[in-house]
């Protein structure tokens, strides 16, 4: 049997980051599972992701941001399980471990990681926009804005994990 890729390209993904001040997010969530990935490339201009959910797999190239650091070019693909499980292991050192929560609000989902590992502590909500002025009612949890700091990009966090931020 051959196996079924869907591929999904978009030409740009808009999002804003947020770090989260409570743990409100995890009774408002409607979904929730665990992410393991790594990175092919993390080069800021072309980065090659890995990543294993808790059954399915994928690679995805992301582009250099926006100054503004809203947007940028994404192309991701399902890949099987087994052959991603493989690619992990050619991965550049450290891997990203975390919980994802997916949490509506109005007419936006709201994605909530948190973090294990090296980089326990963190937790940052991302949210996907149409275009990089749409209104967004933010839940109460929300906090500060990071979009763009790159520090919070989760290929940034495996050279310079969390914990050493706080040395």
């Amino acid at each position: 049997m051959k196996p079924i890729f869907i591929e999904k390209i978009m030409m740009k993904e808009i999002e804003r980051k947020f770090l989260v001040e409570t743990n409100q997010y995890k009774k408002d969530a409607y979904q929730s599972y665990s992410i393991k990935q790594g990175y092919l490339n993390s080069h800021p201009e072309r980065t090659t992701r890995i990543r294993i959910t808790e059954n399915k797999a994928f690679i995805t190239v992301k582009g250099k941001s926006s100054a503004n650091g809203l947007t940028r070019f994404e192309w991701e693909k399902q890949i099987d399980v087994n052959d991603a499980k493989k690619l992990l292991e050619l991965c550049e050192p450290g891997k990203i471990e975390k919980t994802r929560y997916l949490v509506k609000s109005e007419n936006h989902t709201f994605e909530v990681d948190e973090f294990y590992g090296e980089n326990e502590g963190l937790t940052v909500a991302e949210v996907e926009l149409k275009n990089e002025n749409e209104n967004v009612i933010f839940p109460d949890w929300i906090g500060k804005e990071v979009t763009g700091e790159k520090k919070y990009y989760n290929s940034a966090l495996i050279s310079n994990p969390y914990k050493n931020w706080m040395k």
